[in-house]
C-alpha cells in the first residue's frame, strides 16, 4: 500500500509542481485518521540506524569535495554555529515563556534545530538556484545532523544524570569531530580498495551499500554521531572514486542508488505523516491550547533564529577579514535571504523525539515528553508545508532563479569546451598510437570515424544555430533508435535471433539513448 500511495502522490506532485515530500507528509496525515487503517508507529532506530546512513552517504557521494571545501566556512557556520544558536534560542524561549526546565528546553532545541537534508534540496534544485546556494544548503544538510545529535545526547545525559560540564562537553565534541573524520576517510579508502579488488559489479554495489552502515554504526555505537564519519567517507569516495570504479559498476550503481534513495525518501515522509495519529493520542494528557502555543512559539523561534544567525554569519567575516574579502565575493542580500528562508525540518527531528525514554532512572516519567514530541512534529509540519510551499514564490519574487539560469548557461558552455578539449586530447593519443604501434589502416579509420562522430555531436555554443541543429539531430537519432528497436523485435518474433541477442542489441541502443539524454540541456534545469 505504501508504494502505491508513494507512486500516486509522486504523480500528483509532478502534476501540480509541488515538492513530493510535502504531499507525502500531508497524505500520511490524512491516511492516519481513516477508520480501519492500522496505527503505524515509526521506530526511531529505523531512521537513525537504517534510513539515515544511506541518505547521508548518497548525498555526500553526489557532493563535490572541491565545492564543499571552497564553502567550508559558510557550511560550518550553518551546520555547527546555527544549530547551536537555534538550540540555545529555543531553550531560552521555552524556559522564560513556557516555564520549561533549562535542560528540557535545550533538549527540545537540539531536536528541532537541524534543517532536513532531503526536502529543501529537492525544492531548491527544481527552482534553478545558483550553484553556491545549493552547495551551502547541501553541505549544511549533510553535517548539521551530527551537531544536533551530539547536542541531543549531551542534553539527554544532563536530564538523566542531573550533571553537565561545558568544558567536558566541548572537548568531547571536538574529539568526536576529529575522530569521525579520520574514521570516515579510512572506511572510504578501504571500500574503494575492496571494490577495485572485487572487479564484479554486483559485489561492488553490495559493498557500496554496506559502506555507509559501517561508517555510521561503529562511531554511533562508541558514543559519536556517525554522521560526520559517513559524510567524510562519502566525500572521499566522491573525490577518489571516478578513476577506481569501473564503467559497468558506475552505470548500474547510479540506477540502483537513485531507486533506493527515491523509495527511502518517499516512504520516510509518508510514515512521518502516519505518526501524527500516535502523537495526538499520546498528547491527550496535555491541554491542547498549551500544545498549540508551545508549537507556534518554537516554530517562530526556529525560523527567526535562522535569520538572526545567517545575516551576521554571512557578512561579518567579509567586514572583519581581509582574506575572506580577497577570496570570496560578497553574497547578495537576496541570496542570503533564500538561505535563511530554507530552514525546513524533517524526519530526523521526529526520530530523536521518538527516541526519548519514557522514564528517568528513578522511575519517574520523563519530563514533558508528550509536549516535546507534539512540538517536534508541529515544527516539521509548519516548516515543511509553510516554508516549502512559499519558497518558490520567494525565489521568483527575489529574481534568484534568473541568476541561476545565467550561471547554468556559463556552466554548460564550459562543459562543451571541456568535452572538446577532452576529444582533442584523445585525438592526440590516437596519433601517438598510430605512430608507435602497428595498427592496420582499417582500425585507424574506425577510430578516426569514432572521433569525428563524437566531435560533430557537440554544438559550437548555446547561442547559435549549431546548438539547435544538434538538438534536431538528437531527435532524429531517437527516431532511428526506435526504428532499430522495432526491427529487432520483429526479428525476435520471427525467430531469427534469440532473446539473449535481442537483449545485447537493446543494451547498446539503451546506452546510446542515455548518452543523448546526458548531453541535452534544458533552460532552467539545474
Amino acid at each position: 500500500m505504501l508504494l502505491a500511495v508513494l507512486a500516486v502522490t509522486a504523480l500528483l506532485a509532478r502534476r501540480f509542481n509541488v515538492a513530493p515530500a510535502i504531499l507525502l507528509l500531508v497524505a500520511g496525515i490524512a491516511l492516519a485518521f481513516i477508520p480501519g487503517i492500522p496505527r503505524i508507529e515509526l521506530p526511531p532506530e529505523l531512521i537513525l540506524l537504517v534510513v539515515l546512513p544511506p541518505l547521508i552517504y548518497s548525498a555526500s557521494v553526489a557532493m563535490s569535495w572541491r565545492e564543499f571545501r571552497a564553502n567550508l566556512r559558510a557550511i560550518g557556520l550553518l551546520a555547527i554555529g546555527c544549530v547551536i544558536f537555534t538550540a540555545c534560542a529555543v531553550a531560552a524561549a521555552t524556559h522564560y515563556l513556557l516555564g520549561l526546565d533549562w535542560s528540557v528546553g535545550f533538549l527540545l532545541g537540539a531536536i528541532v534545530a537541524p534543517p532536513d537534508v532531503v526536502a529543501p534540496l529537492a525544492i531548491a534544485r527544481k527552482l534553478g538556484l545558483p550553484r553556491r546556494i545549493i552547495v551551502v544548503l547541501e553541505g549544511e544538510g549533510l553535517a548539521n545532523d551530527a551537531t544536533a545529535l551530539i547536542l541531543y545526547r549531551f542534553a539527554l545525559a544532563a536530564i538523566l544524570t542531573g550533571m553537565f560540564s561545558l568544558p567536558k562537553a566541548s572537548g568531547t565534541f571536538v574529539a568526536i569531530l576529529a575522530g569521525e573524520i579520520a574514521f570516515g576517510v579510512a572506511i572510504g579508502w578501504l571500500s574503494l580498495r575492496l571494490r577495485r579488488w572485487a572487479r564484479d559489479s554486483q559485489i561492488e554495489i553490495t559493498l557500496s551499500l554496506l559502506t555507509p552502515y559501517i561508517a555510521y554504526w561503529i562511531p554511533e555505537h562508541l558514543g559519536g554521531s556517525g554522521v560526520i564519519a559517513t559524510v567524510a567517507c562519502g566525500l572521499y569516495i566522491s573525490w577518489n572514486g571516478p578513476l577506481m570504479i569501473s564503467a559497468a559498476t558506475r552505470l548500474q550503481g547510479i540506477f540502483f542508488w537513485d531507486l533506493v534513495i527515491y523509495l527511502i525518501e518517499g516512504v520516510l515522509f509518508l510514515l512521518t505523516g502516519f505518526e501524527v495519529r500516535a502523537i495526538v493520542e499520546r498528547s491527550k494528557g496535555v491541554p491542547f491550547d498549551e500544545l498549540l502555543v508551545a508549537t507556534l512559539l518554537v516554530a517562530a523561534i526556529v525560523i527567526a533564529a535562522r535569520f538572526v544567525w545567517v545575516y551576521p554569519a554571512t557578512y561579518l567575516p567579509h567586514l572583519l577579514s581581509g582574506r575572506v574579502r580577497e577570496r570570496e565575493t560578497v553574497p547578495s542580500w537576496r541570496a542570503t535571504f533564500v538561505v535563511a528562508f530554507t530552514g525546513v525540518r524533517g524526519a530526523v527531528s521526529l526520530a530523536t523525539a521518538l527516541a526519548l525514554p519514557f522514564a528517568l532512572p528513578d522511575g519517574s516519567g520523563f519530563p514533558d515528553r508528550d509536549l516535546i514530541l507534539f512540538v517536534a512534529f508541529g515544527v516539521i509540519l509548519i516548516t515543511l508545508v509553510g516554508l516549502g510551499l512559499t519558497l518558490p514564490a520567494v525565489v521568483n519574487a527575489l529574481g534568484i532563479s534568473q541568476v541561476g539560469e545565467s550561471e547554468h548557461v556559463v556552466e554548460h558552455e564550459n562543459e562543451i569546451a571541456a568535452r572538446r578539449e577532452a576529444l582533442a586530447a584523445a585525438l592526440k593519443s590516437l596519433r601517438a598510437m598510430t605512430t608507435d604501434r602497428e595498427l592496420s589502416a582499417e582500425v585507424v579509420k574506425l577510430l578516426n570515424a569514432r572521433h569525428d562522430i563524437r566531435a560533430r555531436q557537440l554544438p559550437a555554443s548555446l547561442d547559435d544555430d549549431a546548438y539547435a541543429a544538434t538538438a534536431n539531430a538528437r531527435a532524429l537519432v531517437r527516431e532511428l533508435i526506435a526504428a532499430e528497436r522495432n526491427f529487432i523485435h520483429a526479428q525476435l518474433r520471427d525467430g531469427k535471433i534469440t532473446d539473449e541477442a535481442r537483449r545485447r542489441i537493446e543494451r547498446d541502443l539503451d546506452l546510446e539513448e542515455a548518452s543523448l539524454a546526458n548531453r541535452e540541456w534544458r533552460g532552467g534545469a539545474a
